[in-house]
């Protein structure tokens, strides 16, 4: 497991989210200033956002202008979350994994209390009448 690699791997991802995040804020400024600039970019990124870093330089070769007011949103957002996010992802981890462990411990749980056991089946051998089906 290379740590770092992994690290590498998880800051492009999350790049690639915060261009995509920056692009619909920008979307949202756009279609209040300029709407037809906002379906043309609307448009214009259709699928190619999974990639952040090829989506912004092929929007340099369209709409430099639009690149760079995304980046610059990008990198505000970026700026803003960075204090708290390492944290926030520990604790979120750390609180799904808990659940997720608390609801395999309840189905194995339901899974053994209601399974029929041969072995402890009820029976009135000892000639009892029970009112049961």
């Amino acid at each position: 497991m290379n740590l770092r690699e992994i690290a590498k791997e998880t800051a492009k991802t999350l790049q690639s989210y915060l261009t995509y995040q920056a692009l619909r804020i920008v979307l949202v400024q756009l279609s209040e200033t300029n709407p037809p600039l906002a379906v043309w970019l609307h448009n214009f990124s259709a699928g190619k956002v999974q990639d952040g870093e090829r989506y912004i330089e092929e929007l340099f070769r369209e709409k430099s202008d639009l690149a760079l007011r995304i980046m610059t949103v990008r990198e505000y957002i970026a700026a803003e979350i960075t204090e708290f996010l390492p944290e926030m992802v520990r604790t979120n981890i750390q609180k799904a994994n808990m659940e997720q462990r608390r609801q395999h411990l309840e189905r194995i749980t339901q899974l053994s209390v209601f399974e029929p056991n041969p072995d402890n089946s009820l029976d009135n051998s000892a000639g009892e009448k029970g009112n049961f089906p």
